[in-house]
């Protein structure tokens, strides 16, 4: 990879590129540090130091922002009403025919798609906005001299509301902003700008971690010291698998039939069909986080229950270091990457192509035993993908549970699958970028 970039670096054009996207990424945390009138960032980030540290929903979003939510800036939302509106119309493309003709009509469709696509987002960013707006409201905490302070600095009356539509529209703002640098990003820059974006919030937590990993060190060094220096290693070792894994695919053989056509041959090449491990990505990874975030958002925005209710009960059930909450967290991750694997690969259409093309899979016979050997190959990788995902996905529950000191810790599980696999989704655009200008073509 650095070798890939330090060549990319000596071609001029490409080295265009990489500093229009630095530039895009240094802007993004300029904006990750300026705060929203009428807050107060102090009470916030105490907030959400209590109750966003706990590998949770909160916890998640305030990683992928780059820790801009708990600081009250405008760069709160970050990408996630994109990203959610992405996947609401991904699904939606698989459900809906209008859409389903839509993807299919090339270029012009897919820039419809995203125009829409766009469209939900701004939607999304309103709806994420309020309801932020509205756990800022319930944000207190005890000041040193006793008293409780509110994240909202304003009176009521005609100036609250006027501070509540600030507050909302800096918000809302800042997610279009972040959306539309992105797309710069991807238009000059290098690589997908959404993933860059949600890269370089994602990398900014990381010098906090290792911060709380030498504070913790210095302050108990008997205990934390190897505690720390197996993170490490474990991290590494876990980066390791991971791009193993993402790289890791099965290629079913094709074998094309042979035609003969006066005194020339054609067809009889042998190749494959390349089916990736890690074919869903973070997808159902999120899928299931947000499903299993529905009790602890309820909880934010009520009262705290009275101890040993069946609401309290429900509510520790379901709390990040719970043993259940693991289980069903990933089983729901096998569930939804099946789920996701189902819409994205069709065998029969497969089988079909191949049959229409002439071609086959050795020893199979074409048409439907050649879809069920496809469909049979698919699960079971899609177990082992499925499998991989929910291990990277349970191991900070099983830190957390191990020490609460290191539940803060964002380097870990899902970060650094998205971390590695956005880092892995740039280098080879760079090579790509490297291929098209050192080829020669058929004129030298």
């Amino acid at each position: 990879m650095f070798q890939t970039l330090r060549k990319a670096w000596g071609v001029p054009e490409i080295r265009k590129k990489i500093l229009y996207t630095l530039l895009m990424i240094i802007l993004f945390r300029f904006g990750c540090a300026v705060t929203v009138p009428y807050l107060d960032p102090d009470v916030v980030k105490s907030w959400m130091t209590t109750n966003a540290s706990d590998g949770g929903f909160l916890d998640y979003l305030n990683t992928i922002t780059g820790g801009a939510m708990s600081q009250a800036t405008i760069f709160s939302l970050s990408i996630t009403p994109f990203i959610n509106a992405s996947i609401i119309m991904q699904l939606l493309t698989y459900a809906l025919p209008p859409l389903e003709r839509l993807r299919d009509e090339g270029e012009e469709g897919r820039k419809k798609i995203d125009k829409i696509t766009a469209f939900v987002a701004m939607v999304l960013a309103l709806v994420m906005s309020y309801a932020y707006f509205l756990m800022l409201k319930r944000m207190n905490v005890e000041g040193t001299d006793g008293t409780i302070t509110h994240a909202l600095k304003y009176a009521s009356g005609g100036e609250g509301t006027f501070a509540a539509f600030v507050i909302i529209a800096c918000f809302v703002a800042g997610a279009l902003i972040v959306v539309w640098m992105g797309n710069r990003v991807s238009d000059k820059g290098i690589g997908n700008g959404i993933s860059i974006i949600l890269f370089a919030g994602i990398a900014a937590r990381f010098p906090t971690d290792a911060a709380l990993l030498v504070r913790l060190t210095k302050n108990e060094p008997s205990k934390y010291l190897f505690v720390s220096l197996g993170y490490l290693l474990f991290i590494a070792a876990e980066i390791a698998f991971i791009v193993f894994m993402n790289e890791a695919e099965r290629r079913i053989p094709i074998q094309y039939a042979k035609r003969v056509v006066g005194r020339k041959q054609y067809g009889g090449q042998k190749t494959h069909i390349p089916i990736k491990v890690i074919m869903s990505g973070v997808m159902p990874i999120i899928f299931a986080m947000s499903f299993m975030s529905l009790p602890q958002t309820v909880q934010i925005f009520k009262q705290n229950p009275k101890d040993g209710s069946f609401y309290a009960k429900f509510c520790d059930f379901f709390s990040t270091r719970s043993w259940g909450y693991a289980v069903i967290y990933f089983l729901l991750i096998i569930a939804f990457n099946y789920f996701y694997v189902s819409i994205q690969y069709n065998p029969t259409e497969i089988a079909n192509n191949l049959r229409q093309s002439n071609g086959g899979i050795p020893g199979i016979r074409p048409g439907k035993p050649t879809s069920e050997y496809i469909q049979r190959v698919l699960n079971k990788i899609s177990l082992v993908g499925a499998i991989f995902l929910g291990f990277v996905a349970v191991i900070p529950i099983f830190i957390s549970m191990a020490d609460q000191q290191l539940s803060s810790l964002s380097m870990g599980g899902t970060t650094i699958l998205i971390a590695v696999s956005v880092a892995l989704e740039t280098t080879r655009t760079l090579e790509s970028h490297l291929m098209m200008r050192h080829h020669k073509g058929f004129l030298q």
